[in-house]
């Protein structure tokens, strides 16, 4: 699930990643061009009810790309994310988009 905010600060969106408690999981990073694909830059974060949740500030008026990468080997797209686009080992990304309406 993706969640976008407006931020108070700049130009930037406040968008949530959030991966729901089907996945059994015991670690989860978020992936993607917006980090430069970095596997464990972006760690996120087990809430009380078992679901994995980051928030992150991303540039209003931009696409990107991002899978979520589960116990270090498992990927899962964002099944509500924006838009997917193929990726060049056959499988799709997730896109989300923060468009300027979502910025402050």
């Amino acid at each position: 699930m993706i969640r976008k905010q407006r931020s108070h600060e700049d130009d930037t969106v406040l968008v949530t990643f959030e991966l729901p408690t089907v996945i059994g999981a015991n670690s989860v990073y978020l992936v993607g061009d917006f980090n430069a694909w970095n596997q464990h830059d972006t760690p996120m974060h087990r809430n009380g009810n078992g679901t994995w949740q980051i928030t992150l500030p991303l540039k209003a008026g931009r696409q990107f790309q991002f899978r979520y990468l589960v116990d270090g080997k498992r990927w899962y797209n964002d099944w509500e994310a924006d838009s997917y686009v193929s990726n060049p080992y056959g499988g799709k990304n997730s896109v989300v988009i923060t468009s300027s309406d979502h910025a402050a």
